[in-house]
């Protein structure tokens, strides 16, 4: 990652939160954490002074030809979805993804990318409010409507405000592995990891005491992925009926109990695989899959490749395969 240049967009009317959240992440010198942090740019499209949401102006010495340069590219929001973005923008976005720059974009931001034919039969996310409007104008995308973000690859867009938070410690998290991007999200006191297909939204209010039980299950069972979990031993702990915490569960998180369960133990899974160079079966029990025929099937299922793949693709360090941690593909 070393010179690995972020560039965020400016244009006028932009929207604050968002770009600052870009800031935030990727602006601020970290020699805490003793890696090689990213060369930070903002480019504006237009000359001068851009007005920002709040009555601020922000002036950015860079124009879009810093977007020539750009590792990644994060389009901060756009300023009304109805207009269309200035072509010189898009013919920049284009070349930018034809030379494997990666691009991301925060709420409306991805307007700006469909616009500029970058999402073609892709799987994206925007604000829950404009994710009718982003179908029906482009048919061919494949839009998540209740998904915090997605990552396709070199492209990746989050839903509106916080939600582009948990992409751009996502893309941390893909660059410098998780123990760095828990380090920023403890600087940034928020959540260190949202798994991506989070709910956007709660649709309706839990009562507060029922909210209450819930956090407290999650907080203990994300300390406790190894031991052997049912649906009616997390009812118990959280003083509720299971039927109560299947719907609890799907209005807040969006998936069932043991779909939530099995999200988060993949995630440890990813972690250990990344970080560690403990055998295969050692991170199936660490991580709470039992024996390693279940780990190496539900790990398939849910990333898609097999644990030593990803661990070979992603690991920082080479992998060493020990004795019961023999990968055969499965």
């Amino acid at each position: 990652m070393k010179g690995h240049r972020v560039v965020a967009v400016a244009y006028d009317r932009l929207c604050t939160f968002e770009f600052g959240c870009v800031v935030e992440v990727f602006a601020l010198d970290r020699p805490e954490l003793g890696v090689d942090w990213y060369d930070f740019k903002v480019c504006s499209i237009e000359r001068g002074p851009v007005r920002a949401a709040g009555g601020i102006r922000i002036s950015a010495d860079a124009t879009l030809a810093q977007l020539d340069r750009a590792d990644t590219i994060v389009i901060p929001g756009w300023r009304d979805v109805d207009e269309p973005p200035p072509d010189a923008l898009l013919r920049k976005l284009r070349s930018a993804h034809r030379r494997g720059a990666r691009i991301a974009s925060i709420c409306s931001g991805v307007f700006v990318l469909a616009a500029a034919g970058l999402l073609e039969g892709r799987e994206v996310t925007t604000h829950w409010r404009y994710a009718r409007t982003l179908a029906e104008r482009h048919p061919s995308l494949r839009v998540q409507d209740n998904a915090l973000y997605v990552d396709e690859g070199r492209i990746l867009t989050s839903a509106g405000s916080a939600a582009g938070l948990d992409m751009l410690l996502h893309l941390v998290r893909r660059d410098h592995g998780p123990r760095i991007a828990n380090l920023v999200a403890q600087r940034l006191v928020v959540p260190a990891h949202r798994l991506g297909d989070q709910a956007q939204f709660v649709p309706r209010p839990m009562p507060s005491d029922e909210a209450a039980r819930l956090a407290k299950l999650l907080d203990w069972l994300r300390t406790h992925l190894n031991r052997s979990h049912s649906l009616d031993t997390m009812a118990r702990r959280a003083s509720m009926s299971p039927r109560t915490l299947q719907r609890q569960f799907r209005e807040s998180v969006g998936t069932s109990p043991i779909g939530w369960l099995t999200r988060e133990r993949l995630g440890l899974a990813k972690d250990l695989l990344q970080t560690t160079e403990h055998p295969i079966a050692r991170i199936g029990e660490l991580s709470g899959f039992g024996s390693e025929e279940s780990f190496r099937r539900h790990f398939r299922r849910g990333v898609g490749i097999s644990p030593l793949a990803y661990r070979q693709q992603f690991g920082s360090r080479p992998a060493t395969i020990r004795e019961g941690s023999r990968d055969t593909g499965r």
